[in-house]
């Protein structure tokens, strides 16, 4: 009798040790995180299922759906999944809180849903609410650091945040002041990097594919370095070859770094299947890189973009690159048409399509001034410099188009390591378009700033990146006030 009394207890409490709340980044947890990154969204949803089924208690699975959201979001943008994501929120937080205290993830994952909302949000131009999840995640992640010192995963996100707060733009500079918000892109960038290296030979390094993500963010769209690409090429090819996301990061790297040939081929062999989630991005990056080759073919993709995006941005961008195309044609008709379609569809929440907009109400540009446009964007700096010199400063009419020119072999030379010749023609901009709303004004001064960095000359680095800051009423102004206060940051810890 006390024999079956003894085994029916240590049955009992087996079962409830069993049952006991945890967090288990177990195989099937770092299955579904890879599927995640490879954008193999159904696979990812399996793992998570039959995880849910063996492990009812595990916490991760919890975390995991948020990251399906999130990338899904920042991959697709769609505006219906999105109002579902947020009502999600709150869900996923009550269910971590409900799980073990004791445990690194507990705090940590409540951050990282804090920390991916926070992404999200400012992708759809929820600025405030933005704001407010960066701050939870970074007051939970300071607790969790502070309380197990080892564990990794901390840094990450402790080094997305730090990137986070020092690009805050200078138009939320107020509300960033009210939050205790103060970060450093560089600081960040660095911690970003360690991290990436810390886990290499570790047990985390199944997050291998997410930070090179988070780097791959960082450096091209934040950081904008002139060696990005040289940078962020081999930390591509370490993702997984079966991932989506990599192909599209590998291409978008490339265009946005001026190797707009590199980008189509990275395209090209992206990795295809019904496995795979649908990525309309895809073709709006190849649509931009065949167009500053001249393809014929340019067209089709940013068409099937503009019909079969789930977002309203980039569309206003993808129609003025329609139109663009035509004129290049000499079609006034579909050029006439494609810009009627840039004052009336997609929204105004980022800067291309902010810039779009102005530029369909602009007189119709130069097609030498485009043609060297489009080729510098594709990385064809011989053939925008041969544009640019079958024309003469004398035979443009108006200011615009003449402040252009200098802007137009400013960034070709710059690129070409021209310095020089560079600087020459930024300063020309920056004396004819200083007091114009254009952003070329502006822009010189940031390049010229980081040109005189790039030469170790802080002195006259500070002196244009204070000019740029100085400049107002133009394009682009909190976007290139912002790196310009940057640069100035990076320069004081010289």
């Amino acid at each position: 009798m006390y024999r079956k009394f003894f085994i029916s207890l240590f049955f009992f409490f087996s079962t409830q040790q069993a049952l006991k709340a945890n967090f288990a980044f177990n195989s099937n947890s770092i299955a579904a995180h890879q599927a995640i990154f490879d954008l193999r969204f159904n696979d990812a949803r399996k793992y998570i299922r039959d995880e849910k089924l063996n492990n009812p208690q595990n916490g991760i699975p919890v975390l995991l759906e948020n990251y399906l959201d999130y990338i899904f979001l920042f991959t697709s943008e769609n505006t219906v999944e999105f109002e579902k994501f947020k009502i999600r929120k709150s869900e996923r937080i009550d269910a971590i809180k409900k799980n073990d205290k004791n445990s690194p993830y507990y705090l940590f994952a409540q951050a990282e849903i804090h920390l991916q909302s926070g992404m999200i949000k400012a992708k759809f131009g929820e600025y405030v609410s933005s704001s407010y999840d960066f701050k939870k995640a970074k007051d939970l992640l300071t607790e969790n650091h502070a309380k197990y010192r080892d564990f990794l995963p901390n840094q990450k996100s402790l080094g997305m945040i730090e990137v986070i707060f020092g690009a805050v733009p200078t138009n939320l500079k107020g509300i960033a002041s009210i939050l205790g918000f103060e970060g450093s892109i560089t600081k960040g960038n660095k911690q970003l990097e360690r991290f990436r290296l810390q886990i290499a030979n570790s047990k985390f390094n199944y997050y291998n594919d997410e930070i090179v993500t988070l780097l791959c963010i960082t450096n091209v769209d934040v950081i904008q370095g002139r060696n990005s690409y040289t940078y962020m090429a081999p930390l591509l090819n370490s993702m997984s070859d079966r991932s989506l996301l990599k192909s599209y990061l590998q291409g978008y790297t490339a265009f946005r770094t001026g190797h707009g040939d590199a980008a189509i081929k990275f395209i090209e062999a992206a990795p295809k299947g019904n496995q795979y989630a649908d990525l309309p991005l895809m073709n709006y990056l190849m649509g931009n890189a065949k167009l500053c080759r001249m393809d014929s073919d340019a067209n089709q993709y940013l068409s099937k973009f503009a019909n079969e995006t789930y977002s309203t941005n980039y569309v206003k961008d993808t129609y003025l690159r329609l139109a663009f195309y035509y004129l290049l044609r000499n079609n006034l008709s579909q050029y006439n048409y494609y810009l009627g379609l840039v004052r009336t569809k997609g929204s105004l929440i980022i800067e291309k399509d902010k810039q779009a907009l102005k530029e369909s109400n602009d007189p119709k540009p130069n097609i030498i001034l485009l043609k060297a446009r489009l080729y510098f964007d594709g990385g064809n700096y011989n053939n925008a410099l041969a544009q640019l010199k079958s024309i003469q400063f004398d035979d443009f009419k108006n200011q615009k188009d003449k402040i252009e020119l200098y802007y137009r072999f400013g960034r070709i030379y710059d690129m070409m390591n021209k310095f020089d010749d560079a600087l020459l023609n930024y300063q020309r901009v920056i004396n004819l378009g200083k007091n114009q709303t254009y952003y070329f004004a502006a822009y010189s001064a940031l390049k010229s700033g980081n040109i005189y960095e790039h030469l170790k000359d802080y002195k006259k680095a500070a002196d244009y990146y204070n000019m740029a800051i100085e400049m107002k009423n133009h394009e682009y102004q909190i976007g290139i006030g912002t790196h310009a206060k940057e640069g100035l940051r990076r320069l004081k810890q010289r």
